[in-house]
């Protein structure tokens, strides 16, 4: 009926409104708690990454390196490039395990609105905890290190 369609019409224009008035509104930005959140959010799925990373990285480029790298003659750096290769490949499949993970334990989305989220403060705040992340990640992995030592006196040995 035309009473009814006038009565929608009348409704979607006061909610059109109250969306426009919205957008005008200035929206706070992010308070450090939320950009905390922001930072872990970011943080914890990066120790991973760059824990994995690196771990598989020297741990295939040593295997490469005493292995083809005998046989074809390959340099020491070759064989670092072929392990980051496969460290890569490997970084591919195992991303959605981390992520995984990650939600696992607990690590909730930051509550943001769109705008919040896309301040510079937010943007900050979630590239230090990538970079970071990363960092501790990579540290951590380079525990295989700890192993080729001896290894590489066994060989010197014989």
């Amino acid at each position: 009926h035309s009473t009814e369609r006038s009565c929608l019409l009348r409704e979607l224009h006061r909610f059109e409104s109250i969306a426009i008035a919205q957008e005008k509104l200035e929206v706070a930005p992010p308070t450090p708690g939320q950009l905390r959140h922001v930072f872990f959010h970011n943080a914890l799925p990066f120790v991973g990454f760059g824990f994995l990373d690196n771990a598989i990285m020297i741990a295939a480029g040593t295997q490469i390196e005493l292995s083809i790298g005998v046989v074809l003659g390959i340099s020491t750096m070759a064989g670092a490039a072929l392990g980051n290769l496969v460290s890569d490949l490997a970084g591919l499949g195992l991303a959605g395990y981390v992520e995984a993970l990650a939600s696992r334990l607990g690590l909730s989305i930051p509550d943001l609105t769109p705008k919040q989220a896309d301040m510079w403060q937010t943007r900050l705040s979630a590239h230090l905890g990538k970079a970071i992340g990363v960092t501790i990640g990579c540290i951590l992995g380079m525990f295989p290190l700890l192993f080729f030592g001896e290894e590489e006196e066994k060989l010197e040995e014989k």
